[in-house]
């Protein structure tokens, strides 16, 4: 592994945790009546699309440092890859959960936008990842 894939693969094993609080969020969440979250499908929707996408988002953005290590790109774009899938995790995670963040809301607000910023981070970021390796088998 290239020094560049084990410094990204270590902060984005530090973010981790972030993910595990949001299981840990909704844990307690079904557990407290009060909290509410079972008397809103929309939110228990967002909230369980949010820890899902940030946790198996986390575990792409691992698997991609690797593969961009054989990566046929230039240096400013192998970057953008390696920043760009571990930041659609932090942008999406984030964007289900602050959407909707009172129990009564019937529509998410503003912060949604995150969900399709981080999307299309990612959709660029495994696209150009996908390309440099193609480009890196060709040449072989």
């Amino acid at each position: 592994m290239t020094r560049e894939a084990t410094l990204m693969s270590g902060i984005i094993l530090i973010a981790v945790p972030g993910a595990q609080y949001g299981g840990y969020f909704l844990l307690t969440a079904l557990m407290d009546r009060s909290s509410r979250y079972m008397d809103n499908p929309l939110r228990q929707n967002f909230f369980r699309a949010g820890h899902a996408h940030a946790a198996v988002i986390l575990l792409l953005a691992l698997i991609c440092q690797i593969l961009a290590d054989a990566a046929m790109l230039p240096a400013w774009l192998l970057w953008f890859v390696r920043i760009g899938v571990p930041a659609a995790s932090i942008l999406m995670g984030p964007g289900f959960f602050l959407s909707m963040p009172s129990p009564d809301a019937l529509k998410p607000n503003r912060l949604v936008r995150l969900i399709s910023v981080g999307a299309a981070t990612l959709a660029l970021s495994v696209v150009i990842l996908g390309i440099g390796l193609l480009r890196s088998f060709a040449a072989r």
